[in-house]
């Protein structure tokens, strides 16, 4: 029951993109098409699962002992950077089609906010390594909802009639705002 309520708090009441604000250029600029979204979706999944995972025991075990917590922010820029590397290298000889399609939103993930801030969420709330993994995982899995979620919209809302001062990035902007304001009604399960 534990796990439930942590999985239900990372991924619906403390939503990264719809709660924290955080990783918001790849969830507006990737959420054109489903197929899309549910690739980045993919993507963070293993990148912030893995990076969590990493730099909780970057920390723990190495820069905690020696004093170094204060190199805590290169070091997990440095990870991140080089499992975005892995994850890109991966897409473009196994996945090409979805390679072109996240195009430079998939180095992007390096420079993801969402990504760094959970690693660092992840010490500052001092999880041990196995919270650190379930929070990451959790965390993208709700960034994953998130982007699939405003991905379904944005392709329902292309056949609709909408005042020309409201297509593009306004109604797309109003949609992940009536998204965030619903994810804050998760904040009552907890």
């Amino acid at each position: 029951m534990n796990i439930f309520l942590f999985a239900i708090s990372a991924a619906l009441v403390n939503n990264v993109v719809l709660v924290q604000f955080q990783g918001i250029c790849p969830f507006i600029g990737v959420s054109k098409n489903t197929k899309t979204a549910a690739g980045m979706g993919a993507a963070v999944i293993f990148v912030m699962t893995l990076a969590s995972t990493v730099t909780s025991l970057i920390y723990y075990y190495v820069l905690a002992p020696l004093g170094l917590e204060y190199l805590n922010t290169i070091a997990f820029i440095l990870v991140i950077a080089g499992l975005v590397q892995f994850v890109e290298m991966f897409l473009k000889k196994k996945m090409p089609p979805l390679y072109e399609s996240l195009g430079v939103f998939l180095p992007l993930i390096t420079t993801n906010c969402a990504v760094l801030g959970i690693a660092i969420n992840n010490i500052k709330s001092e999880y041990s390594v196995g919270q650190s993994i379930l929070n990451g995982c959790f965390s993208a899995c709700g960034f994953a909802i998130s982007i699939i979620i405003l991905a379904s919209i944005r392709e329902k809302m292309e056949h609709n009639k909408v005042p020309e001062s409201f297509k593009g990035a306004p109604l797309v902007l109003l949609a992940a705002g009536l998204m965030a304001m619903a994810f804050n009604g998760f904040a009552g399960l907890m």
